[in-house]
C-alpha cells in the first residue's frame, strides 16, 4: 500500500468540519482561510460554493506548498435564493420561518488541492431537507438552545436541528454538516491516500 507523505490540511475554522474529518482517522491540521465569501453578481449557488471551496484551499497553499488542502463551502437554497449563515438572531428567525413546511436544498462545494502539483479535484454535493411546519415558539426556543448563527440555513443537523425536519434526501448525510466525506474519500484515494 502506498502511504501518504504529504501533510493534510483542512482550510476551515469550523469545529463541525474538523469533527467530520476526524472520522476518517487521518492526521490533519486546520487553518481558517481569510477570503471574501461574497457572491458575485449573476453567480449561481453551485458556482459560488465551488469557487469558494477552491479559494479556501488555494488561500493556504502559499504557506503549505507540499500539502493536500481541503476546502469546503456551503449554502442553503430555497426558491432559487441563497440562505447563508444568519449571523444574528433576527435573520435566523426569518430563515427558519421561511423554511417552515418547505424544502431546502443544501449545496456543499468540496475541493481537494494538491499544493505540490497544483492539481485540484472539486465537485458540489447536494442534500435536500424537508422541514416540518414550525411554530414561532419552536423557532425561538431552538435558536435560544442551539445558537445556530454561524450555520447555513440557521440549524445544526448534528444537534437539535434534527427535530425541525420531516425527512432528508441525499447520498451523504455528512454533506449537510458541511463536509461530504464520501466524495472526499474518493478525492483522497485519487491522490494515493490510504484510508484505514
Amino acid at each position: 500500500m502506498k502511504q501518504r507523505s504529504q501533510p493534510l490540511i483542512l482550510a476551515s475554522s469550523s469545529p463541525f468540519r474538523r469533527e467530520l474529518l476526524g472520522k476518517l482517522g487521518l492526521a490533519f491540521d486546520h487553518h481558517g482561510p481569510d477570503i471574501d465569501e461574497s457572491a458575485r453578481p449573476g453567480e449561481t449557488p453551485t458556482e459560488l460554493v465551488l469557487r469558494l471551496a477552491r479559494a479556501k484551499a488555494a488561500a493556504l497553499a502559499g504557506n503549505h506548498p507540499d500539502a493536500l488542502i481541503i476546502g469546503s463551502d456551503q449554502v442553503a437554497v430555497i426558491d432559487d435564493e441563497m440562505l447563508g449563515k444568519p449571523g444574528d438572531r433576527d435573520t435566523a428567525v426569518a430563515q427558519l420561518r421561511r423554511a417552515s413546511g418547505r424544502t431546502v436544498t443544501f449545496l456543499t462545494g468540496l475541493c481537494l488541492l494538491n499544493a505540490e502539483t497544483g492539481r485540484h479535484q472539486s465537485a458540489c454535493e447536494r442534500f435536500t431537507v424537508h422541514f416540518r411546519r414550525l411554530r414561532d415558539t419552536q423557532i425561538e426556543r431552538y435558536i435560544e438552545l442551539e445558537q445556530p448563527l454561524n450555520c447555513a440555513g440557521s440549524f445544526k443537523s448534528e444537534g437539535l436541528g434534527i427535530v425541525l425536519f420531516k425527512s432528508l434526501e441525499g447520498r451523504d448525510p455528512n454533506a449537510l454538516v458541511g463536509l461530504p466525506l464520501i466524495l472526499l474519500t474518493d478525492f483522497l484515494a485519487a491522490e494515493g491516500v490510504t484510508l484505514p
